[in-house]
């Protein structure tokens, strides 16, 4: 079967950089539903578009194309007072970007620094800036079900790898979440 809209595609990878440093060694699949779904980057969906199991490729995706080019402006100093104990380099909060004033639009702000009593936050996705190189192996392409199609994400044994990142179930994406 050929890969195309509504397939539901295995695909086995490894994440590395431009200089082939080794970001993710891609232990659990990538499971996502084929179709401008969002549930993959476009350029993964467009490199494994007509393609069959066992097909084997390797694309470079630029910032850009990815999780964008990294932004100061997403970095922010606050008080410690504001955040909850224990607080460690690491934690993820939900907020708002005060640059932007807009309220709909919510990032994650990962604590990147404490001390002084400020907390370094920054709201920048952890790949943002980086050109990625995916080698990527076809394990197994199906055809989605009705209900795949209408949740618009692969549901299965790999569901907690499928999907996009953002659902309400948590981190679906399994570190390539197109938002």
């Amino acid at each position: 079967m050929k890969i195309a809209k509504d397939t539901v595609v295995t695909v086995n990878y490894k994440l590395s950089d431009a200089q082939n440093n080794i970001l993710e060694d891609g232990q659990e699949p990538i499971v996502y539903l084929h179709g401008g779904y969002e549930n993959t980057l476009p350029a993964i969906e467009e490199a494994l578009e007509g393609k069959e199991v066992g097909y084997s490729t390797v694309i470079q995706v630029e910032p850009e194309e990815a999780f964008g080019e990294y932004d100061p402006a997403l970095v922010r100093m606050e008080d410690r007072d504001k955040f909850p104990s224990p607080l460690e380099v690491g934690m993820q909060f939900e907020g708002v970007p005060e640059e932007t004033g807009n309220l709909d639009e919510p990032h994650i702000f990962v604590v990147t620094d404490i001390a002084d009593e400020k907390v370094v936050l920054d709201g920048n996705h952890p790949l943002a800036g980086i050109a990625l190189r995916f080698t990527l192996n076809v394990a197994e392409v199906r055809p989605a079900t009705e209900e795949e199609i209408a949740h618009e994400h692969a549901h299965g044994a790999h569901d907690e790898h499928g999907g996009h990142q953002g659902d309400e179930d948590g981190d679906q994406f399994h570190g390539f979440p197109v938002h």
